[in-house]
């Protein structure tokens, strides 16, 4: 059953709603000094309510990787508004062969808008080869899909694990305060998975209980701020010294921790 749309969220001068789509999807509303944009489309009628219940018209709607859930939306956003719609350029020609095709091909290391709407491409392969992610700087807000989640990480579907560490190192590196916007609503089920192989984390064991009563509420779990996933996401922490003592892989490379991790994941 779809979730409800729920309330807005504020990042610096960006105001950002939270759109729950399919059975556990999130589309992304974003408005800032250049206007509204959607972030994914899983599909149309939740973002369509969500954007008619504030009055809202977007100029864009911006895809962060070519799987069907993320896209398909995409035609009845534009037939209705007009909306330009970009996403990866390596993604083009997938997006294309849903019948979504993109008026813009985004790669890496473009940016635009202005102030706290300036918008930074990242590249994050692994789950997808051509997998982007949307930075604001200046608003303090990242929108991961499914390379970076709450708690978790996405599948590695076409990428390698080199990849999508890599991604998630980069990620990593970006200030704490930055709040994580990611596109499903998992993080119960990830946190189950954490504890399972980190369980004397006491920030870990904290958040898992606050997710339980988020979600008794029916409440998103998402934004989460990128400090507490450093702390608490066992992918983000695969080079930490504690976790390679809890996991027994003292002295392995950061990569082949993070692929014992994303592994078991697959089988729990």
């Amino acid at each position: 059953m779809t979730m409800p749309d729920q309330a807005s969220t504020s990042a610096s001068a960006l105001e950002i709603v939270t759109v729950a789509c399919l059975s556990d999807n999130y589309a992304y509303l974003v408005k800032g000094p250049d206007g509204v944009a959607v972030i994914d489309a899983p599909e149309a009628a939740p973002i369509i309510d969500a954007l008619e219940a504030r009055g809202w018209t977007p100029a864009v709607v911006m895809i962060t990787h070519h799987h069907h859930d993320h896209v398909g939306g995409i035609k009845a956003l534009r037939d209705r508004y007009g909306c330009t719609v970009m996403g990866p350029k390596a993604e083009a020609d997938k997006i294309a062969a849903q019948g979504e095709a993109l008026d813009m091909e985004l790669e890496p290391g473009f940016e635009g808008g202005t102030g706290a709407g300036r918008c930074q491409v990242l590249a994050v392969p692994g789950h997808t080869l051509g997998h982007i992610a949307f930075y604001y700087p200046e608003g303090g807000a990242l929108f991961t899909a499914d390379s970076l989640m709450a708690l978790g990480c996405g599948r590695l579907f076409e990428g390698t694990p080199a990849m999508m560490w890599q991604s998630l190192t980069s990620l990593a590196a970006l200030p704490d305060e930055i709040m994580v916007y990611s596109g499903h609503e998992y993080t119960q089920s990830n946190a189950a998975f954490a504890l399972s192989i980190d369980p004397d984390n006491a920030a870990l064991q904290r958040r898992t209980k606050e997710i339980a009563q988020a979600r008794v509420k029916n409440a998103p779990t998402v934004p989460v701020a990128l400090g507490v996933e450093k702390a608490t996401n066992p992918f983000l922490r695969a080079g930490d010294a504690e976790m390679k003592k809890t996991l027994g892989m003292e002295g392995v490379a950061d990569v082949e921790v993070f692929a014992h991790i994303r592994s078991a994941k697959d089988r729990f």
